[in-house]
C-alpha cells in the first residue's frame, strides 16, 4: 500500500514549483535573500522529502536502488557547492514530470475501466405481468429484465421475447448496429437502440462480460513483456552503475585538482544525465497504451508478451469452420437408401441434440424446419475427427466422415450418393454398425469480413497463411476460393495432430499465429507461437483459450490487431533509440564539456515526458470502435 494520498502528488507537486517559483522572484525580481531560503526550503522538502522516502521504502522492502533516490542526492550535491537554485530545478521539474507520468500511466490503466460506469444502476425486473425496478446487483440467473429503447443492458443475458438492435461497439468494437432476437446473447453495457426485449440474465454482475474483461486486462497489464523486463532489468542495474560512476567522476576530477565545488558540481550533473528515468518508462508507456486501446476495440491481449509476439508474426493459419465461415452451416440435401427421410432425418437429430458443432445444429434445424421430433439417444459420446455415436431404441447408431464409415466397414454403391461425395460441400453419413441408414450434404458460407480481412493482413505484411479443415478438399477449396486463397494455401482431410505438425512446420519459417473459435483446435491454439481465439464474446472458455480474444466475428479486426502490435513496436523501439540517445548525449556533455545543471535537467526530464506522450498516442489508435474512421 502506497504512503501518499491519491492526490498527494499533485500537492507536492504544487508545493516544489511554489518554492521555485518565490526563491526565483526573491533573488532576481524582487531580492528578499530570507525569501528566497524560504523558497528553496519549501521547493528541497516538498521535492525531495516524498522522494527520498519512496526511495528509501524501495530500498529496505524490495532491496530495490530507485531513481528517485539519484536525483535527491543530485540536488543535495548542487546545494551544498552552493548552486541551490539549479537543485530546487532539479527537484521542481522531477516532481512534475513524475506527477505527469503517474496521471498518464494511470490513463492508460483506467481506459478499460471506464466500461464500468456504462453498467445502469437499476433494471426494471418483470415479476409476472409486472415490472420493478432493483438494483442490477441483485439480479441473478434466471430473472427476466425488460429493456426499453434506449436503455443499457445491465447484465448477460439472452433475449427472450422481442427483437431490435443494439450497438455493440463498447464491448465487440462494432461500429455498426446488430439485429437480435430470441434466442440471442446480448452483453453487459451494450445499447439496445430499439423495440422492447424481454432478456434472460445468464450471468450475474461479478461473472459479466465487462467484468471479465476488465480482469483480464488487468492481468495482462501486471504482466509485462520481454522489452518491460528488460527495460526494468537494465534500469535497475544501470542506476546502481550510474551512482558508482558519478562517484568515481568526482574522485576522478578531484584527482584533475578542479577543486571540491567544482567536483561535485560535475558529477551532480553527470548524475542527472546518466539516470535511465526515459529508458525505463519508455516500454510500459507503449505496451499499456497499447493493450487499452486494444481492449476498446473489442481485442484483449493476455499480456504485453502477446502484444510483442504478434507484432512480429507474418504467418497466419486458420481454422476453417466458425472462423472464416460463419458455422451456420444449412442442410442442402438428403439421400436415404429406402426414401424414408424423416425416418432418418429424426434419428440423426436425435444423436446430434447434444452436439455443439455447427453440423448437428444444422442438421436439428432442418428437423425443426420439417417438424420432426428427435428420437431419443443416450450414451452419446465423439470419435475426435470422425464424428459422433450413441445409442436409441434400436441399438448403436453413429454419424460422421468418411473416416468414420471406413471405420465402421460401411458403404453404397448408389449414383446418387457417389455425386454427393464428389461435390463440394460437406457430406455426413449416419449408420447402425456397418449399415448405412443415409446422408446429409451441409454447406457453410463464408463471414461477410473474411476476404476483406485475409487481404488486409497480406497488406499488412503477412506473407503465409494457411486455412486447415478436417472437411473433404472439394469442400475446403469452395470455400477457399471465395476467399482468395489459392490452392496451396488450402489444407484439408485433417486430424487434430495434422494441424498441430503444419503449425509446427510454418514455425520453423517464423512467427506464426493459428486463429480458431477458442474451444476446439486446443492443440493448434497451444502450438502457435500466438493462439487467437474468434468471436469470443460472451464465452469463459474463448476468453481463456488463446493469447488474443476477438470479441467480435469480424475478421478485418484482427487485421488491426495486428497493425496495433506493429506499431507498438515501432513505437517502442523509437522510444528506446530516443531515450538512449538523449542520455549518450547528455553523458557526453557532463564529461567533456560544461554542461550546466539545469540544462541536464531539463534534457532529463524532458525526455522522459516525451517518450510517455509518444507511448501514449496509441491509446487514440484507430482499432478503438469510438476512433474508427477519424
Amino acid at each position: 500500500m502506497k504512503f501518499r494520498l491519491p492526490d498527494a502528488d499533485l500537492l507536492f507537486t504544487a508545493l516544489t514549483l511554489t518554492g521555485l517559483l518565490l526563491a526565483a522572484l526573491a533573488r532576481w525580481a524582487f531580492p528578499q535573500p530570507g525569501v528566497e531560503v524560504a523558497g528553496y526550503v519549501l521547493a528541497y522538502l516538498a521535492g525531495g522529502v516524498p522522494a527520498f522516502l519512496r526511495a528509501g521504502r524501495e530500498l529496505i522492502r524490495e532491496r530495490v536502488l530507485d531513481i528517485d533516490l539519484l536525483m535527491v542526492v543530485a540536488a543535495l550535491a548542487a546545494l551544498a557547492v552552493g548552486a541551490a537554485m539549479e537543485g530546487a530545478v532539479l527537484l521542481t521539474l522531477f516532481s512534475l514530470s513524475s506527477t505527469l507520468e503517474d496521471r498518464a500511466m494511470g490513463r492508460a490503466r483506467r481506459a478499460v475501466e471506464a466500461l464500468m460506469a456504462l453498467r445502469p444502476d437499476t433494471a426494471l425486473k418483470r415479476e409476472g405481468s409486472a415490472t420493478r425496478e432493483v438494483p442490477v446487483a441483485a439480479l441473478v440467473p434466471g430473472d427476466v429484465v425488460v429493456l426499453r429503447p434506449g436503455a443499457r443492458v445491465p447484465v448477460d443475458g439472452t433475449i427472450a421475447e422481442g427483437s431490435g438492435a443494439l450497438d455493440e461497439s463498447t464491448i465487440t468494437g462494432e461500429s455498426m448496429p446488430v439485429h437480435k432476437g430470441p434466442g440471442a446473447p446480448v452483453f453487459e453495457a451494450t445499447v439496445n437502440l430499439d423495440g422492447v426485449l424481454d432478456v434472460t440474465v445468464t450471468r450475474g454482475t461479478a461473472e459479466s462480460t465487462v467484468a471479465r474483461m476488465i480482469a483480464l486486462v488487468t492481468e495482462a497489464q501486471a504482466a509485462k513483456a520481454p522489452s518491460e523486463r528488460f527495460s526494468a532489468w537494465f534500469g535497475q542495474r544501470y542506476t546502481v552503475a550510474v551512482l558508482l560512476g558519478a562517484i568515481l567522476a568526482f574522485g576522478v576530477f578531484m584527482a584533475l585538482g578542479w577543486g571540491y565545488d567544482v567536483a561535485l558540481y560535475r558529477a551532480a550533473t553527470l548524475l542527472v544525465a546518466a539516470s535511465p528515468c526515459a529508458v525505463v518508462i519508455s516500454v510500459p508507456a507503449a505496451i499499456l497504451s497499447a493493450l487499452s486501446a486494444a481492449a476498446r476495440g473489442g481485442v484483449l491481449f493476455k499480456g504485453g508478451a502477446a502484444l510483442e509476439t504478434l507484432a512480429e508474426v507474418r504467418a497466419f493459419a486458420f481454422d476453417k469452420t466458425g472462423t472464416l465461415t460463419t458455422g451456420k452451416a444449412e442442410v442442402t440435401g438428403i439421400w436415404t437408401p429406402d426414401g424414408d427421410e424423416a425416418g432418418f432425418l429424426s434419428a440423426l437429430a436425435g444423436l446430434e441434440a447434444q452436439s455443439e458443432h455447427p453440423i448437428g445444429r444444422a442438421v436439428r434445424a432442418e428437423a425443426q424446419r420439417r417438424g420432426l421430433s428427435p428420437a431419443p439417444v443416450t450414451e452419446v459420446h465423439s470419435a475426435p475427427s470422425e464424428g459422433i455415436e450413441g445409442q436409441d431404441a434400436a441399438g448403436s447408431l453413429w454419424a460422421g466422415n468418411a473416416r468414420m464409415v471406413a471405420r465402421r466397414g460401411a458403404g453404397s454403391e448408389d449414383p446418387a450418393l457417389a455425386a454427393l461425395a464428389e461435390g463440394a460441400e460437406t457430406l455426413i453419413y449416419a449408420g447402425r454398425g456397418e449399415r448405412l441408414l443415409g446422408a446429409v450434404t451441409v454447406a457453410d458460407r463464408p463471414r461477410a469480413t473474411s476476404a476483406a480481412g485475409l487481404r488486409a493482413l497480406s497488406a499488412g505484411g503477412v506473407t503465409e497463411r494457411a486455412m486447415m479443415t478436417g472437411d473433404r478438399r472439394p469442400v475446403a477449396l469452395r470455400i477457399g476460393a471465395e476467399l482468395g486463397l489459392r490452392p496451396e494455401e488450402i489444407h484439408a482431410d485433417l486430424l487434430p495432430g495434422d494441424k498441430v505438425r503444419l503449425i509446427a512446420a510454418m514455425t520453423e519459417r517464423g512467427k506464426v499465429a493459428f486463429v480458431g473459435d477458442g474451444v476446439n483446435d486446443a492443440a493448434a491454439l497451444a502450438r502457435a507461437d500466438v493462439g487467437i481465439a474468434m468471436g469470443a464474446a460472451g464465452s469463459e472458455v474463448a476468453l481463456q483459450a488463446a493469447d488474443v480474444a476477438l470479441l467480435s466475428e469480424d475478421m478485418t479486426r484482427l487485421a488491426e490487431a495486428h497493425r496495433l502490435a506493429r506499431r507498438t513496436a515501432r513505437i517502442v523501439k523509437q522510444n528506446l533509440t530516443f531515450a538512449l540517445g538523449a542520455m549518450a548525449v547528455l553523458v557526453t556533455g557532463g564529461l567533456f564539456f560544461e554542461l550546466p545543471l539545469p540544462l541536464a535537467v531539463i534534457g532529463h526530464e524532458g525526455g522522459t515526458v516525451l517518450v510517455v506522450l509518444n507511448g501514449l498516442r496509441l491509446l487514440a489508435d484507430p482499432i478503438r470502435s469510438d476512433r474508427r474512421g477519424r
